[in-house]
């Protein structure tokens, strides 16, 4: 009786019972990876053949997105958001009851169970919730980053001595418990692989790096591919980032500390040398996780899915870290690789990395739930429709706003009652601010009207018509 009662609940909500054809999926999640720092995708300082794989086998979102955060640590309501299926501040409303959110069957894990998947999470967690409860299996479940490491941060400037050595496990940080943290991930993954080879239900796999977040930390054989002299610095590189202390991003912020102010070239040419060490190493497991994955027979009837909770600044515009909402620190590499999946295809329609939620609910063959606000991406993959998204929407506490259309953004400074404006076709870069120019107010009063209407379907309710009268004054 009760087992005919739980398959009819089953069948209400939209999920259906087990099937060994139904499609494995396997979650690859980096922390604090920019969009740009992989090698097939552009960056050819950065040394990636294993994230190289997954472009060249299956399709690349070029403009995914983080919506932002109410918090300084962005990989919460990032992660938050990617489980439950909400806009930022809809996820913020359960942030605090997300305990009983997952009780309740509504994150994301829960319902690929509910659809006859074997469940594994391994890595960084960082959720209001226990893993090893949303999870059938869970092991090292990290916390949102490795214990603070003072010696690595406001490095010294060159020629004189720098103690900390990424390599050296007196440290702790990556290196606390005495393996890598990423070489565990990579454990665990095989480990994972084989365990669900021998077992007759799908998979659904939540594999999530703590790299490449501070302390960027990799074997010395990896940041000695990167010598200090061959490393570039930005184009967008500046000392000082002059709204800084007005939108949160100053001395008072962690990731801002990781480099001296006013900044240096050294400085930023020795971050972005470890953040390239640590992203190879990364690249190195994710090698691994794909050839487990090929010798466990299961490759062709398994879905890939690599992102990153948000980007990182690591130098540009004066930034070290990912709280400003510049395309550096809000946008991510989104690899899409499975059966009928086209091979390496790009497409640059906007999405949010969150949809990624959605795609596996319909690979799984889950009615999308009610709240879950981000969309599949399988109909853009397969051609059915050009894009989810108008218009892309962006948040920082109450401190920054911003939104992207038709190849323009306006980012908003609330407190300072400053707004800036790129094109992005011709100012990739976003270093030419076009609203000093009064020809421009037409556009951006434009981009006003749109954000407001953002600010409806995110749940948004700072008041920032008050604050830009120039600008409200394009909104009917």
């Amino acid at each position: 009786m009760f087992r005919a009662y739980l398959v009819l609940l089953l069948l209400v909500l939209g999920v259906g019972q087990s099937r060994a054809d139904k499609p494995n999926v396997l979650f690859i999640f980096a922390d604090d990876q920019t969009f740009n720092s992989i090698h097939s995708l552009g960056n050819q300082e950065s040394e990636t053949p294993n994230l190289d794989r997954l472009v060249k086998r299956g399709v690349t979102f070029t403009h995914a997105y983080n919506q932002g955060s109410w918090s300084g640590a962005v990989c919460v309501a990032s992660r938050t958001m990617l489980v439950t299926g909400r806009f930022v501040w809809n996820a913020n409303k359960v942030y605090q009851t997300s305990e009983a959110e997952r009780a309740a069957g509504r994150f994301w894990p829960e319902y690929m169970k509910a659809a006859g998947y074997d469940t594994y999470f391994s890595g960084k967690w960082h959720i209001r919730a226990n893993a090893e409860k949303a999870f059938n299996f869970a092991s090292h479940v990290r916390p949102g980053m490795p214990n603070q490491t003072p010696a690595g941060y406001n490095r010294p400037p060159a020629g004189q001595l720098d103690k900390w050595k990424p390599w050296d496990p007196q440290f702790g940080g990556f290196w606390k418990g005495g393996k890598h943290w990423s070489e565990v991930l990579g454990d665990d993954a095989v480990e994972y692989v084989a365990q669900a080879a021998k077992r007759p239900k799908p998979f659904f796999m939540y594999l999530a790096f703590n790299a490449p977040h501070d302390p960027r930390q990799s074997p010395k054989e990896f940041v000695d591919k990167y010598p200090l002299d061959k490393i570039k610095i930005p184009a967008s590189y500046v000392a000082d980032y002059p709204y800084k202390d007005g939108i949160g991003c100053g001395k008072g912020l962690r990731d801002e500390r990781l480099a001296p102010f006013p900044r240096t070239e050294h400085a930023v040419k020795v971050n972005r040398q470890e953040y390239y060490a640590i992203i190879t190493h990364l690249d190195v497991q994710v090698g691994r996780m794909l050839d487990a994955l090929e010798q466990s027979g299961k490759a062709d009837n398994t879905y890939i899915f690599f992102s990153a909770d948000h980007g990182l600044a690591v130098g540009h515009h004066g930034l070290m870290g990912k709280q400003n909402m510049y395309d550096h620190s809000v946008r991510v590499p989104l690899m899409v690789v499975g059966p009928d999946v086209p091979q390496d295809k790009k497409i640059d329609t906007p999405v949010y990395l969150q949809d990624i939620m959605a795609t596996t609910l319909e690979l799984a063959e889950v009615k999308k739930p009610k709240h879950v606000q981000f969309k599949s991406l399988l109909p853009i993959i397969r051609g059915e429709r050009s894009k989810n998204y108008d218009s892309i929407y962006g948040a920082y506490l109450s401190l920054q706003r911003m939104v992207t259309q038709d190849g323009y953004k306006l980012i908003m400074y609330p407190q300072l009652k400053k707004a800036l404006m790129f094109d992005l076709k011709h100012d990739p870069l976003e270093m030419t601010d076009l609203l000093g120019d009064a020809k421009h107010l037409a556009k951006a009063r434009q981009l006003f009207t749109t954000f407001r209407g953002l600010q409806q379907e995110t749940g948004d309710e700072l008041d920032v018509a008050s604050v830009f009268p120039q600008l409200a004054g394009g909104v009917e």
